[in-house]
């Protein structure tokens, strides 16, 4: 990227370099807490005025305080960059290119559904909608009897509403005249999104809508215009505070590929809904990797849009600045197709309308870069079993499609990762008025938080400064670069004894779980992680799924998407074996 081409961008930061050595952090020592010792221990943090203050300082929130490096930068609040759009852009259109679609080969190993596939069995009128949604509707709703295992993974359904839809779809289907691709399509947003008809918990017993009726959150909406067919609200971890998805009060849906892991959080049931086969794609919601963890954990592909991409109005999002709102999918087809529809831009919201619109659905995405940037120092932090995976994605990107790796290095990672927590901690306690009916380990997330001095939130600023500065200067220096590590250090994550009715606290895993994926959230820069293989189980049966993660330089979703296919490439056709089903997948379209 040329300087000229920052011209196509507002609020591109300076390009400065910053060469800080690489620093490892030094191995946390929190302990693993559940059950009555984690109730008792959220009564005092929340009750004992001093005790926060030093959970604070022993979490090393206070560490940035010493960083010379951090002089004289100028705090930087919000990471959104806006790439304009450009003459060369693709014109938007309500008409998508059906056969432009890159779907896997029907002969491919372990495929799953995708849309066009619920496209073809309505055109051909071996189904409708209507036998979709009464299929589904006995295996996710929570108010019949002998409700199925499956209705975990969501926190309502409304058959009414999911009725009256599918009615209209077949309809359309009966008439000829379908909306598009997604036409019928079921689908699920996380629970942090309004919905109307549907009430907002964020994963909590409290409803965040107080009992009024909602406006349906634009990038929901645009998928409902498109014929999409929601199935209900998916659950999450409460407050989406967490990466595992445990949830004492929805309960909590255990991995499809291994029952005795979690389905990672906190768009986790969405995840769960997705690999069991329940639907092609959900809406996820990502400030700490919460798109990208379950994408990784359950197999799946997930893309972290760029910061304020994807409009969430009518709720309002600008008093956060890590979470946007983005797709998970089966397949990297789907991801496409939901990406460009939920990235509409908005009108009435300032920052959505300001983006370059997302080109044609079904139109082949933009050509990746073939540079890879690798962080070598941090991507080695990984276990060896993931290190393996990638490495072998990688070679493969290597020799079949022309790609090259340099090896870059990124300033303080480890205060970094610490400035991103700070931040969406504080962000998120600002919004709660108060902690009462919260899970013990949301008390103590939350009572910590509001400890925060801030001299130190100012900090933390600062240093998401520093690190778009440096982003800016590597994407300047090496034009369309893809930073690449995995997407989790760590193949999973088990669930131990106990966890399940009473929640946990686990610091030390939490931490080590998000050590990858912050970087984007705090930053704004766009991600996707797709599956690259899979592993032995430390517990239970079934092989673990195992991610790998590029993100680029800001409005860079066509590229990345793009990137995206190549990996899915090596998965269908280089790794031994193709990809895996869980074993309970679902046959949605069996009729």
């Amino acid at each position: 990227m040329s300087d000229r081409a920052r011209t196509a961008y507002i609020n591109f930061p300076d390009a400065k370099a910053h060469n800080v050595p690489y620093e490892a952090p030094p191995t946390p020592q929190n302990p693993v807490i559940k059950g009555r010792p984690l109730a008792f221990l959220a009564a005092l943090v929340e009750n004992v005025p001093l005790l926060p203050t030093i959970l604070y300082r022993n979490a090393g929130f206070a560490g940035l305080r010493s960083l010379s490096e951090l002089d004289g930068v100028v705090p930087r609040f919000d990471p959104t960059v806006i790439r304009l759009p450009q003459p060369s852009d693709g014109v938007p259109t309500d008409e998508p290119q059906y056969a432009s679609l890159r779907v896997p080969p029907r002969d491919a190993p372990g495929r799953f559904y995708t849309i066009a596939d619920y496209h073809d069995a309505y055109k051909s009128g071996r189904l409708t909608p209507s036998d979709v949604a009464e299929a589904l509707l006995l295996l996710v709703r929570r108010d019949i009897a002998n409700r199925s295992p499956h209705s975990t993974a969501f926190i309502d359904s409304k058959a009414d509403i999911a009725r009256e839809a599918a009615a209209a779809s077949t309809k359309r289907w009966k008439d000829g005249k379908p909306l598009g691709l997604l036409d019928g399509v079921p689908f699920g947003a996380k629970d942090d999104l309004d919905v109307k008809g549907y009430k907002r918990y964020i994963g909590s017993t409290k409803d965040y809508t107080e009992g009024k009726e909602v406006e349906t959150s634009w990038c929901v909406a645009k998928v409902e215009e498109a014929g999409g067919l929601m199935i209900g609200k998916l659950s999450m971890h409460e407050l989406g505070m967490d990466t595992t998805n445990n949830n004492p009060n929805w309960g909590t849906p255990l991995n499809p590929y291994n029952s005795s892991y979690y389905t990672g959080g906190s768009t986790g049931g969405g995840a769960y809904a997705v690999a069991s086969g329940l639907i092609p794609f959900c809406i996820g919601s990502d400030g700490g990797g919460s798109v990208r963890i379950p994408s990784n954990y359950c197999g799946l592909y997930g893309l972290k849009p760029s910061h304020g991409r994807v409009s969430t109005e009518p709720l309002q999002s600008s008093d956060n600045s890590v979470t946007v709102r983005g797709p998970v999918a089966s397949n990297m087809a789907d991801l496409e197709v939901s990406y460009r529809v939920l990235a509409i831009p908005n009108p009435s919201d300032h920052t959505s309308s300001r983006f370059s619109p997302p080109s044609p659905l079904g139109i082949p995405s933009s050509s990746p870069s073939k540079t890879l940037g690798i962080p070598k120092d941090w991507f080695d932090r990984a276990d060896p079993p993931v290190q393996q995976a990638c490495h072998a994605a990688l070679q493969y990107l290597i020799s079949e499609h022309g790609y090259t790796t340099i090896d870059i290095d990124i300033p303080l990672l480890r205060e970094g990762q610490m400035a991103h927590a700070m931040t969406i901690l504080a962000e998120t306690t600002a919004n709660i008025k108060s902690l009462a009916g919260l899970t013990p380990p949301n008390k103590i997330l939350l009572s910590v938080s509001r400890a925060t001095p801030a001299t130190d939130f100012l900090l933390a600023q600062k240093l998401r400064q520093l690190l778009m500065q440096h982003l800016a200067h590597l994407f300047l220096t090496h034009p369309g670069l893809i930073i690449v590590t995995p997407t989790t250090p760590n193949a999973g994550w088990p669930i131990g004894d106990g966890e399940l009715s009473h929640g946990m606290t686990d610091g030390n895993t939490q931490v080590r779980n998000m050590e990858y994926v912050w970087l984007a959230n705090f930053t704004g820069m766009p991600c996707i992680q797709f599956p690259v293989g899979y592993v032995e189980p430390v517990k239970g049966e079934g092989k673990i799924p195992v991610g790998m993660m590029g993100a680029g330089v800001w409005g860079s979703e066509e590229e990345l998407i793009g990137f995206g296919y190549d990996g899915e490439e090596w998965l269908n056709t280089g790794y031994g074996g193709g990809r895996k089903r869980p074993e309970g997948w679902v046959d949605a379209l069996r009729g």
